[in-house]
C-alpha cells in the first residue's frame, strides 16, 4: 500500500491504495467523488476526464500514485458557492446533455479547451471533443453550449 496527498477540489486528502489502483477509484472508491463516470476502462469514451494540475486527463489512465502531490479537480469541483461554473451552465442552457453520463467528462475536456483557446472554431471544438463519446445526442448542442461558454470567457 502507498500513502498519497491530493489536493481534490480544494481540500487535501490523504489516502492509502494500492500501487495499481487508478485514479478514477481513488476518487470514486475512496473520496466518494461519483461524478467521474467509468464508461469504459479503455480511455476511449472520455467519461472520467478529471483536471489535474489544470490539464484533462482521463482518470482511468493514470495510477493514484502517479497524481501524488497533484491538484485535481472533478465535476464536482466545477461549481463554487452554489453556483455552477460557467461551461456547466452553458451545457444547462443549451441542452448539451441527455442522459448525463458523458457530461462531466465532456464539461471538463470543454473548460481545458477553453482555457487553451479562448474562442474554439466548430471544427476546434468538435476535434478537442474527439476523446469524448456521447451515446445519446449529436454532438450539436454539446458544441452550442462550448462555444457558449467560450463566448462567455471561460477559462477556468
Amino acid at each position: 500500500m502507498a500513502t498519497i496527498t491530493l489536493k481534490v477540489n480544494r481540500q487535501a486528502h490523504t489516502l492509502e491504495c494500492g500501487s495499481t489502483t487508478l485514479l478514477v477509484e481513488a476518487l470514486r472508491e475512496h473520496l466518494r467523488l461519483t461524478g467521474t463516470h467509468v464508461g469504459c476502462d479503455t480511455s476511449q469514451c472520455g467519461a472520467c476526464t478529471v483536471h489535474v494540475n489544470g490539464k484533462s486527463v482521463k482518470s482511468c489512465t493514470m495510477l493514484a500514485v502517479e497524481a501524488d502531490g497533484a491538484e485535481i479537480t472533478t465535476i464536482e469541483g466545477m461549481a463554487e458557492g452554489g453556483e455552477l461554473h460557467p461551461m456547466q451552465a452553458a451545457f444547462k442552457e443549451h441542452h448539451g446533455l441527455q442522459c448525463g453520463f458523458c457530461t462531466p467528462g465532456m464539461i471538463m475536456s470543454a473548460t481545458d479547451l477553453c482555457r487553451r483557446n479562448a474562442d474554439p472554431s466548430e471544427h476546434e471544438v468538435r476535434h478537442w471533443l474527439e476523446g469524448n463519446l456521447c451515446r445519446c445526442t449529436g454532438y450539436e448542442n454539446i458544441v452550442k453550449a462550448v462555444r457558449a461558454a467560450a463566448e462567455q470567457g471561460v477559462t477556468a
